[in-house]
């Protein structure tokens, strides 16, 4: 199991001024936005990216950090192992990932995600 990104997750209780702070301060575009989160990124560096949300439309808590990898499966199975509390189970979202949460040994709320391939 690899790491393909890291993601800040910030909670946001205005999306349109924070989006308006990252690409007015940082030069950030937006990337997606399900009116409820805001990914914005570098125009140079797609990879350099930061959300924004008011809260989660799914799970029960805003995430400190999301974390793309390349086998879901192996993560999760590692957290589960470990004894890691999963705050969020494993789910196929509708917006082209699946993920769950899992809180790391300080209770940071970690969203650990993959996308999924088209077949």
């Amino acid at each position: 199991m690899a790491v393909t990104r890291i993601v800040s997750d910030l909670s946001s209780s205005s999306l349109e001024a924070a989006q308006r702070f990252y690409t007015e301060v940082l030069g950030l575009e937006v990337v997606m936005d399900h009116g409820w989160i805001v990914t914005l990124a570098s125009p140079t560096d797609p990879s350099s990216q930061i959300s924004v949300m008011t809260h989660d439309a799914h799970a029960p808590v805003v995430p400190d950090v999301s974390v793309e990898v390349d086998d879901l499966d192996a993560a999760y199975e590692a957290a589960v192992q470990r004894g890691d509390a999963i705050v969020y189970p494993v789910t196929e979202e509708p917006w082209g990932v699946r993920r769950f949460f899992a809180a790391d040994p300080d209770g940071h709320v970690i969203n650990i995600l993959s996308h999924r391939r088209e077949q």
